[in-house]
């Protein structure tokens, strides 16, 4: 995928707000806090005192290297520029970038600092890997080994997952539908080769893609910490699940209403879709967990029967 690198004007140096799409993409819900009488009245000007003088600062301005520090931040920040990713050389930077190469460089060496960039003998910078493990491996690890954080993710992805369909279906572009849509025909043909382990990975990316579109850089990295737990997770629930004959169609169809729903725009039948998407995997995970019982339980007493006398 190509980044858009487009050049750019410094910030006012007022610190008035730069142009964003941030509260276009949906309307958001105020909520409006009464205040007490008596703190009205204290906050109420008295009419008679006299207005006091205008401070005026120096005004700064903001050196280029931040300003594109902080843009080429926003980048990653966003999910434009992602875990492992290569970044421009230098030169391309700076071109798109309209400025000049000593910027560029100070402000990838800044990036560097932060352990948000690093570079490989030869090849480059590149987006450190270490953002895809907003959670510990090591804790992931130790937390897979117990079977109720199987259904502890499920709970967690649904509430994560939930919301940004719902998101997804408000405030999606183009590119992003296209990009579902994609997503959407690559798990179909997973699906169609009946290979486990490629289906979780092309179920994550579907699911990925949705909270990219949902431009909420807070659920995105949330999501993207457990991503390579997720893909896990997915092999693990579609080796039980695909044991019943209609799973892969059932799954299909939901992944299919899902798609479907943020398409069109219909925002709560997408949170709906999902939802109900992972109930039925808990469902199935629940009804293998109780046929293993049941066939443990059947062992065990077959094992405890006295032996008839010869």
């Amino acid at each position: 995928m190509t980044v858009n690198f487009p050049p750019f004007a410094l910030p006012s140096p007022l610190g008035l707000p730069c142009e964003s799409n941030f509260h276009q993409k949906a309307p958001r819900l105020l909520l409006v806090i009464p205040i007490s009488r008596r703190y009205h009245a204290a906050l109420m000007l008295d009419s008679a005192a006299k207005v006091p003088e205008m401070s005026y600062q120096p005004v700064r301005q903001p050196r280029l290297a931040d300003v594109i520090t902080e843009r080429l931040e926003g980048l990653i920040l966003e999910g434009s520029l992602k875990p492992g990713q290569r970044l421009p050389p230098e030169r391309e930077l700076a071109e798109r970038f309209g400025v000049s190469r000593p910027s560029v460089r100070e402000a990838i060496q800044k990036l560097a600092a932060r352990g948000l960039l690093a570079s490989r003998q030869g090849g480059g910078t590149f987006i450190t890997e270490a953002l895809h493990n907003g959670y510990g491996d090591p804790l992931l690890d130790m937390l897979s080994r117990h079977s109720e954080f199987h259904l502890d993710l499920l709970e967690f992805r649904d509430a994560m997952e939930s919301l940004s369909a719902y998101y997804a279906a408000l405030r999606s572009t183009p590119t992003d539908r296209a990009m579902l849509l994609e997503r959407f025909e690559e798990l179909e043909a997973c699906f169609a080769k009946r290979d486990p382990a490629s289906e979780a990975k092309a179920d994550a990316a579907f699911h990925l893609a949705i909270a990219e579109a949902a431009h909420n850089v807070m659920l995105l990295h949330t999501i993207r910490g457990i991503f390579h737990q997720l893909e896990r997770s997915i092999v693990d629930n579609l080796g039980h699940l695909l044991d019943k004959p209609d799973a892969r169609q059932q799954l299909m169809a939901q992944h299919r209403a899902l798609l479907d729903a943020i398409l069109e725009g219909r925002a709560e039948d997408a949170r709906t879709r999902s939802h109900e998407h992972l109930v039925y995997v808990e469902e199935g995970l629940l009804e293998v967990a109780r046929a293993e019982t049941r066939a443990q339980r059947s062992l065990r007493r077959a094992q405890a029967m006295p032996t008839a006398p010869s």
